[in-house]
């Protein structure tokens, strides 16, 4: 009679699995550095009355946005910007750009939106427009085509509650040029505002009281296509409220009380 072969449990070699589960180092890596964007956390609730500082900040090899080419791309994603707001703003709410500033590497700009939920398909629409018209300008400028994202990550936002917040805010935007000491060069010394911002519409310039608010400039200068302030914080607020009218040569590093840096340099 045959004896019966005994029978061992199957065993399974211990193998790494490939498929399912997270994988280490998988995933969308998240930003580095002082200059990566906003967190990926909530946005906060928004108040149709208060408008919002926003901060957009491009990619490295976009290059810098201080040239004729970029700015007039970004002047089309404004007016992108003010059509759709005109078509959309009965039925997802209002958003609107009141200021902008256009810096090397980054986008400042005022807005007002009625809610969340607009502010995001606001910035979104402009986001993805001004990608457009940048993509096709640097591919001109360079004579290569560039395609994909522009702006890194999320954009950074601030809501404005209060006058003195806003007027600090108007300050800032306007007189970004001057943190980053653009108004350094033989061109750009002799500007009292900055030409790649909505400077040029501001009223509320404190060597300009009582002056007409357009400015001369020469026909081939376009301004930035925005909106006249709708909040009370950005319309009078500010100035009633929150220190009066700016000077010219506030540099947004200092304290607002100290000497404007066109005076220091009169006076040094």
């Amino acid at each position: 009679m045959a004896k019966s072969r005994k029978r061992h449990p199957q065993q399974e070699l211990p193998l790494e699995k490939t498929h399912g589960g997270k994988r280490r180092g998988a995933g969308r890596k998240p930003p580095k550095g002082k200059r990566s964007s906003s967190p990926h956390r909530k946005r906060p609730a928004l108040k149709r009355y208060y408008p919002v500082h926003v901060v957009m900040r491009v990619h490295s090899d976009v290059g810098s946005l201080r040239k004729r080419l970029m700015y007039a791309a970004l002047r089309e994603a404004t007016i992108t910007a003010a059509r759709r707001n005109e078509e959309v703003e009965h039925v997802q709410g209002r958003f609107r750009i009141v200021h902008i500033s256009i810096q090397r590497t980054h986008v400042h700009m005022l807005v007002e939106a009625d809610n969340r939920t607009a502010l995001s398909r606001g910035m979104q629409s402009f986001q993805i427009s001004a990608a457009k018209h940048l993509n096709s300008a640097v591919s001109v400028k360079r004579g290569k085509r560039r395609s994909g994202t522009v702006f890194t990550d999320r954009f950074h936002q601030e809501i404005i509650k209060t006058p003195r917040q806003a007027r600090h805010a108007l300050a800032y935007v306007l007189n970004n040029w001057r943190k980053h000491k653009e108004d350094r060069s033989s061109v750009t010394r002799r500007w009292n505002v900055d030409a790649f911002s909505t400077g040029p519409l501001f009223a509320g310039w404190q060597e300009r009281a009582g002056q007409p608010l357009l400015w001369r400039w020469r026909d081939t200068y376009r301004p930035l296509v925005v909106y006249l302030p709708g909040t009370w914080l950005l319309q009078k607020g500010w100035r009633e409220r929150g220190g009066g009218a700016i000077p010219f040569g506030y540099v947004p590093s200092q304290p607002f009380g100290a000497l404007p840096r066109t005076q220091a340099a009169r006076t040094s």
